[in-house]
């Protein structure tokens, strides 16, 4: 080998030697950039960094197409992030006012001295609010009677987004919903829009419609608004509908009859009704847990629905079980119950259990859905909204 063949070697092995280091010094800065972009935040269990819209996603229906559930793996009592109001904000003329308040009209319209705020009771409950999915309005009413809130209670129940009305009664201890026909008296009112459902998140019209609906009553009455910003409201809007988008996911089993046969619906009827599902209205079976929400429902493929009294022989190409996975409380569980109970319909009618594209479920198939759903579940569990509670019925309705 001559001396220019040898040097030839020595200059490529060296270019390569630093391509591959380039490469590699490359790779690592994109890796650790990669993991600063998702890395997800502490400080708010909802506010992620990802951007996606619900315009550009449609719920998942159903999920067995071996189905992708993402990389990531009420408001009740003792949840997070639930927020309360200190029940004396606005009762005083010192109440600390939020950037988007709306002082009394002008002093002549300011409330007599024998209706000024009454004093909260030192025993009085704290308004309920739950800051991860509401925007909160607060009206200091100085002993308002309920029916001044007729107009705006009317009104705020055609914005398009879940209303709550909340008042605390003169010399009460305990806030209640605002009935506006009752004969009572208020020292306060808090009023809250939820920031996401199905429909997507809140739009900045909706709370400025809000805003403006309470603001003519308050006026109009000389009352006190105070609004919460707006801007925060609306960031924390679509943090949520983009964390309820990744776990919206509706899981369906089918039964159906093997080659080019039928399933006996009349069996299926009575395998529903023994195992204690419920036909509603629609024609839909479903098992309902006890706060009468459903864990899973049973349809027929047919367009014709089933009936309150099954038809002798009657058949169907197959029936469908679904399962709404953020609705469903101890979902693992109630998943499990919906297999072993598709399992029982296929032996009872001589079909075959499978997925939408009509692929026999095995054991290992089943095995990889429950793994997806446990991952989601504890997505819901880390961002406070568990699956079935109070607070998740409300997103995902």
């Amino acid at each position: 080998m001559s001396d220019l063949q040898i040097g030839l070697l020595i200059v490529g092995g060296a270019v390569v030697a630093a391509v591959l280091v380039f490469n590699w010094i490359q790779e690592r800065r994109f890796r650790k950039q990669a993991d600063a972009a998702f890395q997800m935040p502490v400080a708010d269990a909802l506010m992620q960094d990802d951007a996606r819209p619900r315009a550009m996603h449609e719920r998942v229906e159903p999920a067995l197409r071996e189905p992708v559930l993402g990389d990531d793996g009420e408001s009740g009592v003792g949840e997070p992030h639930v927020r309360f109001d200190t029940g004396t904000s606005l009762a005083g003329d010192d109440a600390d006012v939020p950037v988007n308040a709306v002082p009394a009209p002008n002093p002549a319209a300011a409330v007599p001295s024998e209706r000024r705020p009454a004093s909260s009771p030192s025993g009085a409950a704290p308004a309920p609010y739950d800051e991860l999915i509401e925007y909160r309005a607060r009206i200091g009413c100085d002993g308002a009677m309920a029916n001044v809130f007729v107009d705006a209670f009317n009104q705020t129940r055609t914005l398009g987004k879940a209303i709550r009305w909340l008042g605390l009664p003169v010399g009460a201890t305990a806030w209640e919903d605002v009935q506006p026909w009752r004969d009572a008296r208020y020292q306060q009112v808090a009023v809250t829009m939820q920031l996401a459902d199905r429909n997507g998140a809140v739009q900045e019209e909706q709370l400025a419609a809000l805003c403006d609906v309470l603001q003519a009553m308050t006026q109009a009455h000389g009352l006190r608004l105070a609004c919460d910003d707006m801007v925060d409201a609306l960031e924390r809007a679509q943090a949520i509908d983009r964390f309820c988008v990744d776990v919206d996911v509706l899981i369906g089993l089918n039964v159906v009859a093997r080659g080019e046969g039928a399933v006996n619906l009349t069996r299926i009827v009575r395998e529903a009704e023994s195992c204690g599902m419920v036909l509603g209205g629609d024609g839909v079976f479903q098992l309902l847990d006890s706060r009468g929400e459903p864990l899973y429902a049973l349809c027929n493929h047919d367009a014709e629905p089933f009936a309150v009294e099954a038809v002798e022989g009657q058949t169907s190409q197959g029936v469908t079980l679904q399962f709404d996975v953020p609705r469903v409380p101890d979902g693992l569980k109630v998943f499990d119950g919906m297999v072993a109970f598709g399992r029982t319909l296929a032996n009872e009618t001589g079909g075959i259990l499978v997925d939408d594209n009509l692929r026999p479920l095995t054991d290992t198939g089943i095995e990889k859905i429950r793994n997806q759903l446990m991952h989601i579940y504890e997505r819901m569990e880390a961002r406070g909204v568990p699956s079935g509670s109070r607070r998740s019925l409300r997103l995902f309705s």
